[in-house]
């Protein structure tokens, strides 16, 4: 991919191709040889063994499916990855808008469905269940970005969540995205507004994660 696009399309259970189709990119596992090492100031972090190419994707975030209301707020789960593609192709909430030239179904788009406008239904917890996409860090300047992906069906609220590299990486540099949090819309179990420090260390760093 050369940038992220709202959602991209590609070949599913009912298509007569093989695996070897290019429209199967991100369906065929891990490509690179990714390890996970430890940080002095940001805990466990990802990084290559091998040169990525830009647009290449890199990994799909694993975990087990789970409705967002049904998710335990007390316990502190840090593995939790919202599925928001329809509310970041509608630009809600600060996010950035990405609807251009796909237009959202109808049984999506539903105007009296006030819930899928604030709210990401579904999200994915990979607090016990995962694989190494739960270990890459954040960055105010990441190298991936996150990218919305159907193929088995079209429910953009099911969609999987695939990092593609947003520039060449070289080996043995730290993989990171950009988690998307707006300030201070993070809460505590005790209701009150969370806030951690960003040691992502770009030049343009917000200096805090949430």
């Amino acid at each position: 991919l050369v940038e992220p696009k709202a959602v991209v399309f590609e070949c599913g259970p009912n298509c007569g191709c093989g695996p070897g189709c290019v429209n199967r990119t991100s369906q065929r596992g891990l490509k690179y040889r990714l390890e996970v090492f430890r940080t002095p100031k940001k805990g466990w972090a990802v990084r290559s063994w091998d040169y990525i190419p830009s647009g290449a994707p890199v990994c799909e975030y694993i975990g087990l499916l789970m409705k967002t209301d049904e998710i335990d707020t007390v316990s502190e789960n840090n593995y939790i990855f919202d599925i928001d593609c329809l509310q970041t192709m509608k630009g809600l909430d600060g996010r950035e808008r990405r609807l251009r030239d796909v237009s959202i179904p109808t049984y999506v788009d539903n105007g009296d469905d006030h819930n899928s406008d604030s709210v990401p239904e579904y999200c994915i917890d990979a607090g016990s269940t995962g694989n190494v996409a739960r270990f890459i860090n954040h960055s105010c300047q990441p190298n991936l970005f996150v990218q919305c992906v159907l193929s088995s069906h079209h429910d953009i609220k099911l969609a999987r969540v695939v990092l593609f590299a947003a520039d060449n990486i070289p080996p043995l540099k730290e993989l990171t995205y950009d988690y998307g949090y707006a300030l201070d819309s993070v809460m505590g179990p005790d209701g009150k507004i969370r806030q951690m420090a960003c040691h992502c260390g770009a030049a343009d760093c917000r200096k805090r994660l949430f």
